[in-house]
């Protein structure tokens, strides 16, 4: 259970969260709950042992360096990955971590468990340095290169009936991500909010451009996994800094350990499903049988009135369960007798028995505080925006198959009656009061926010899968730091270098004499699926990667098979494992940028 909590079903009050919602109806909350209760009672709700156990701040902290990468601050080792990614911080990322420190270090000395590193030491601070505020250490672009601060040109409109930040939907507001989303925090960002009243009117929501830099934009499959676990611990780091620039507690779960089932599919946790899934099907990024609930209900369910809020029979879905589990995998179920209200039954009861959130338990607290002590939209969306890049793969792409699958079903708002706040009224009970039938008053209060926390996420969804470019910025210093870290250890090892040597002799002189043909600015890119597996490109400040697409495309024109097609131009090695280039990306200011990668064309990860 979750500490504090009561293990009997709370009375669902209405009142509760009069607070923090207008009169406005939460009447698709609330019937959802009780549709969550009763299907619980009915024994489809399986008991997941979750336990949260108080700790002191040390050991929270501990955890936080940990996760954040920087376990080499805790053990005292020189680990090369901790000192490169210290190297990458902006001002106010390294004073987060600081912060994390001292916390941790003070509570270490008052328990006497071992000497721990002064913190000067770990920042380089010289000894008459006092604070951190003097640390030079600027925002960066994308290209490394630091980046001037500017105020905002405006301030925010406010409407008197509701604190959130109102704009004129006809109006765009355009977003960068080229400069740290804390760097960018100004003094009146950090204004208290009290009694914060959430709308449910969509108009509320203001329209977002994205600001895109000749590098083009990058989502989260774009990256290798190498890379995407770097801008995860660069992202806790950031969305620490974020929350303590506005003043702000970041609050996460403490969780010790998740019991769920071992096998099946309901009550499975996302790793286990994928595993087997992928014997199945190599490459499967979302299980299957989301993806099959998903399916039928895009095929049949998008113009049915009253879909995800209508539910089926709950004697019905549950034997539908119980024959899903024994003839899924073994492609035998029949599902032309699946109704689609029964299928939208069915997939928010996967969601909600997964062992643990698929916006993850740790950071549940944070989802629901960015709402409750954010007041403006466009930092509510930075917040989520760096929450998002968190999740773990399996979740980030189940979580993506199910937005994609939401903003559908509000598309189709005229024939099937669900507008966007019906949709996450809907969808908030399922993805945040973790096991319904536990749920305690704080998260009944938490409603109307967790409602809105959907709604931004159906939304801007396509915002929440770039990454920021300051990020893949940070990963390429970060790269390049621990390159040349592994540099300077090898030169005192001479069987490494009599290795080098021998490596050297067999296989990348060749590859100089390549590179050493190829002049300044031009690159040499292969195309292995092509008849014309390479071709020399002249680069020039307005060659874009799709420039080159076209023109492998032309020349091989004749004999081209389907699959070289669609493909996209990888940047591979130098300072970033593997990057799918936006086709409009400027390719000099990358290559400028990673001078030592390699070229490929091949078809995209999917």
């Amino acid at each position: 259970m979750l500490s504090g909590e009561s293990a009997h079903t709370p009375v669902f009050n209405r009142s509760i969260s009069e607070t923090s919602m207008d009169n406005s109806s939460m009447e698709d909350f609330w019937c959802e709950l009780k549709n969550i209760k009763e299907n619980s009672q009915n024994g489809s709700d399986e008991s997941l042992l979750v336990d949260v156990k108080p700790v002191d701040e040390g050991e929270l902290e501990a955890e936080w360096l940990q996760e954040a990468g920087l376990s080499n601050l805790i053990s005292g080792t020189q680990e090369h990955d901790g000192q490169a990614l210290l190297s990458t911080l902006t001002r106010t990322q390294a004073a987060a971590v600081q912060k994390r420190y001292n916390t941790y270090t003070h509570t270490m000395r008052k328990k006497n468990k071992h000497s721990v590193r002064d913190v000067r030491d770990i920042f380089g601070i010289k000894e008459s340095t006092p604070t951190f505020d003097t640390i030079p250490v600027s925002p960066l672009a994308t290209n490394g290169a630091p980046i001037s601060m500017k105020k905002p040109l405006r301030k925010p409109v406010t409407s008197n009936s509701c604190t959130l930040e109102k704009i004129n939907p006809a109006v765009a507001e355009e977003l960068s991500f080229e400069v740290s989303f804390s760097e960018t925090i100004v003094p009146d960002d950090k204004e208290k909010q009290t009694n914060q009243r959430i709308k449910k009117d969509d108009c509320i929501l203001p329209k977002f451009i994205v600001w895109k830099s000749r590098f083009g934009l990058t989502e989260v499959e774009d990256l290798s996994s190498e890379d995407m676990k770097k801008i995860r611990y660069l992202s806790l780091i950031e969305l620490t800094a974020f929350y303590d620039a506005l003043g702000i507690e970041l609050k996460r779960n403490r969780v010790l350990r998740v019991k769920g089932r071992e096998s099946g599919l309901f009550g499975v946790s996302l790793t286990t499903l994928l595993e087997i899934d992928r014997k199945k099907v190599p490459g499967t990024k979302v299980p299957l049988i989301f993806q099959k609930l998903l399916q039928r209900l895009e095929e049949t369910g998008l113009e049915t009135e009253g879909i995800l809020r209508v539910p089926g029979s709950a004697s019905r879905v549950k034997s539908l369960r119980e024959e899903m589990e024994s003839k899924f995998n073994d492609n035998t179920f029949d599902w032309k007798k699946v109704r689609n209200n029964d299928a939208a039954g069915l997939l928010k009861m996967f969601i909600r028995e997964l062992p643990t959130p698929l916006f993850t338990m740790e950071y549940l607290p944070a989802f629901t505080t960015l709402v409750e002590k954010i007041s403006k939209i466009k930092l509510q969306l930075q917040a989520l925006h760096l929450l998002i890049m968190l999740l773990p793969d399996a979740n980030r792409d189940t979580a993506k198959a199910l937005l994609h699958f939401l903003k559908k079903v509000v598309s189709n708002e005229e024939k099937n009656k669900m507008s966007l706040w019906n949709v996450s009224m809907i969808l908030a009970p399922n993805l945040f009061i973790y096991k319904g039938k536990s749920a305690n008053q704080e998260e009944m209060k938490a409603a109307a926010s967790t409602a809105h926390i959907v709604r931004l996420l159906i939304r801007y969804q396509d915002i929440l899968w770039t990454v920021p470019a300051f990020l893949i910025s940070q990963v390429r210093k970060m790269n390049e730091a621990a390159l040349n870290n592994n540099k300077k250890q090898l030169t005192f090892d001479k069987s490494v270098r009599k290795l080098l040597r021998r490596k050297t002799m067999e296989r990348e002189r060749p590859e100089r004499r390549e590179h050493c043909d190829v002049p300044e600015g031009v690159i040499r890119v292969y195309a292995p699926l092509h008849s014309k597996v390479s071709m020399a490109i002249q680069l020039n400040s307005r060659t874009k990667a799709k420039d080159i697409l076209a023109r492998f495309q032309c020349e091989n024109s004749h004999g081209t098979s389907d699959k070289s097609l669609n493909q996209s131009i990888y940047e591979i090695g130098g300072n970033i494992g593997e990057h799918c280039l936006d086709p409009d990306t400027y390719m000099l200011d990358v290559y400028h940028v990673n001078p030592h990668a390699e070229w490929i064309l091949k078809p995209k990860n999917s």
